[in-house]
């Protein structure tokens, strides 16, 4: 029996009622631990498999690079080489892809650079405001308000042109219409896109070019959305633009108990929105395949003082029934007099386990701030800890280079990104370049940027410098051999420095499961300037060695599991936030508190321990309110 059919065999015959649909759409309400990605991978797998002699691709959609990478590995093991036939990745990578297709028919040359560092969008909107003379202060907490307001309007698909009309005060529309016009036309002007450009100019693409969108209606025939709650305004409208009025081929797992990304546009209305608008079939799995019997009953108790959810919703079902830990002690709690003495409970309790379970052990707090303690007393124990954050950028000096290298390798003019090409390099090789005299050399010589520094490098009496300068001249000249230079120099790099804590160590293990990730979804011969389009939708967070426990925020922690789950810091005010409790007990906030908390307790496989404090940082706080709605006895 192939890999597929043994996986089809082992489904319910409610995951195998989904995987089986056909044609129109469909609703699929999956719970934590439903299986729901098998669900997704056995659908498309059958697709395919199904229709070997057919042109049509498969569009399947999610919500973060680990998550389509996680599916796309699957599919190589249920489709045998069918899966080339499958484009899977995230809406932004998506929208990605069809600029760098069909951007030119809105002015969008193929080879945009993405920005997504805060610092490099502040800076390019300060050359925008002087540009065009605006009265505008051009400091870094104002360029952040101003962005802030900018990445509101793009995540409701609102055009520069008509921004100003939307504000009710005027003349604050008019101020802040002439800024966002001034940052788009410096965007423009500079080739760049930043992160929340990508919906917003793909969906304007569609809007005006509906061939476009046929193209793509009649290529992918079917298409699969994952995390459907997370979906944000831009994001469904992108979709609906793209489906058009006729199709109705789409696919849709969602769970309404877990919209924790309110902040960012995710709302129970999308969910409604694509009922009325698609008129899908809706199919459930309720069944808890991840979570000891106790703990789908707390998790039950909990979520059903919500209001916001589907009418018809079942409850979880328990369908792990064996556990290694004994189900009389799936859940553990306890209550301390302060945080710090939560922190070293927690932390004696990890470190009695053996070392070995630490990879299956997280940490999950609401907020970074309050697994500091935590972070503290494990270390102060001997565990090896990492904090699950996103990271925009390569921190050592040697990767940061490298990256700007490539960078400057496609824009040899690229004057903000060269600054910092110039300062990774001194960092690391102690030498003292002045991007300042380069580019004023570069003006009088003619040269590009790059080709000036490579001129001063020249100079440089060391072997090694030489070799660098011949083997940058050769990307520059092909682009199509920088996978051969990157291996070059990431071999030099290792041989600098073998620890893997350190930032080199750090960036190296990123790098390195980047690209691997990147060349595996999308070919080793991706042309550069793709590949760093990619490389700039990704975190550059290193993967978590082994024998380490995960400290991880709530919003961190979606979509991961463990053995072991401390969920910290149940008290209110701190779980639920204190801005829900000003909300309110009835409110929408508090409602996403209590989805979070639901969504920090089912991603335990075998043991949930909760802890809270009578005092945080010498406050008192009484226990939370999500502790007696999930029926235990607290005072």
């Amino acid at each position: 029996m192939d890999a597929y059919s043994s996986q089809y065999e082992s489904l319910t015959d409610a995951q195998r009622a989904a995987v089986d649909w056909d044609d129109g759409s469909l609703l699929v309400l999956a719970g934590p631990g439903s299986g729901k990605t098998r669900v997704l991978t056995s659908r498309i797998a059958r697709i395919l498999r199904n229709s070997p002699d057919k042109a049509f691709r498969v569009l399947a959609l999610t919500f973060t690079n680990k998550a389509a990478d996680e599916m796309q590995s699957r599919l190589q093991t249920l489709c045998e080489g069918g899966e080339e036939r499958a484009l899977v990745g995230t809406f932004h990578s998506f929208c990605m892809q069809i600029l760098q297709q069909h951007g030119s028919h809105i002015g969008i040359a193929h080879d945009f650079t993405i920005y997504s560092l805060d610092q490099d969008r502040r800076e390019i909107l300060k050359d925008a405001i002087r540009k065009h003379g605006l009265p505008e202060a051009t400091d870094d907490a104002s360029a952040t308000k101003h962005l802030q307001l900018i990445d509101k309007l793009k995540a409701n698909l609102i055009n520069p042109d008509v921004a100003a009309s939307k504000f009710k005060d005027a003349e604050q529309g008019r101020q802040i219409g002439a800024i966002y016009q001034a940052y788009e036309a410096e965007l423009h002007a500079n080739n760049v896109l930043d992160f929340n450009s990508l919906i917003l100019r793909a969906h304007q693409l569609i809007g005006q070019f509906d061939g476009i969108a046929a193209r793509y209606r009649k290529s992918y025939r079917y298409w699969l959305f994952d995390e459907f709650q997370d979906t944000n305004r831009a994001q469904y409208k992108f979709l609906k633009t793209l489906a058009g009025d006729s199709f109705k081929n789409i696919f849709v797992v969602a769970d309404d108990d877990q919209i924790i990304y309110q902040w960012n546009g995710a709302s129970f209305q999308q969910l409604q929105r694509f009922r009325a608008d698609f008129g899908p079939e809706l199919i459930q799995l309720p069944t808890n395949w991840r979570c000891p019997p106790a703990i789908v009953s707390i998790a039950n108790n909990l979520v059903r003082h919500n209001l916001t959810r589907t009418e018809s919703k079942l409850p979880l079902e328990a369908g792990k029934l064996q556990t290694v830990v004994p189900q009389s002690h799936s859940i553990l709690m306890g209550a301390y007099a302060t945080d710090q003495d939560e922190a070293s409970a927690v932390a004696e309790m990890i470190a009695s386990r053996s070392a070995d379970s630490w990879n299956e052990t997280a940490v999950i707090g609401r907020s970074k701030a309050v697994l500091e303690n935590f972070k503290n007393a494990l270390q102060t124990r001997g565990v090896a800890v990492s904090m699950a954050q996103r990271r925009d950028e390569f921190v050592s000096p040697q990767y940061g280079w490298l990256h700007s290298i490539l960078k400057q390798v496609i824009r040899q003019q690229d004057r903000r990104n060269f600054d910092h090409m110039i300062s990774s390099f001194n960092r690391w090789k102690g030498t003292t370049y002045s991007s300042e005299i380069i580019a004023s050399l570069s003006l009088a010589s003619s040269r590009s940027l790059l080709d000036e520094w490579l001129f001063n490098m020249s100079y440089d009496p060391n072997p090694e410098s030489a070799d660098l300068v011949g083997r940058i001249k050769s990307v520059a000249s092909d682009s199509a051999a920088y996978a051969e230079f990157v291996a070059h120099v990431i071999k030099s790099f290792d041989a600098e420095n073998a620890d893997p804590d350190s930032d080199l160590g750090e960036d190296s293990r990123a790098w390195k499961s980047l690209y691997r990730s990147i060349t595996s979804a999308y070919g080793r011969n991706l042309a550069l300037d793709q590949f760093l389009q990619h490389m700039a939708l990704q975190s550059k967070e290193p993967p978590i060695p082994a024998q380490t426990v995960t400290l991880m925020t709530v919003h961190a922690a979606k979509g991961k599991e463990f053995d072991y789950v401390h969920v910290v810091g149940l008290a209110e005010e701190v779980m639920p936030s204190y801005q829900s409790l000003k909300a309110g007990g009835d409110s929408q906030e508090m409602e996403e508190e209590r989805r979070n908390c639901f969504v920090a307790i089912t991603r335990t496989k075998e043991q949930l321990i909760l802890t809270r404090a009578a005092r945080y940082r010498g406050y008192a706080k009484k226990p939370s309110r999500f502790l007696a709605e999930m029926g235990f006895s607290v005072s």
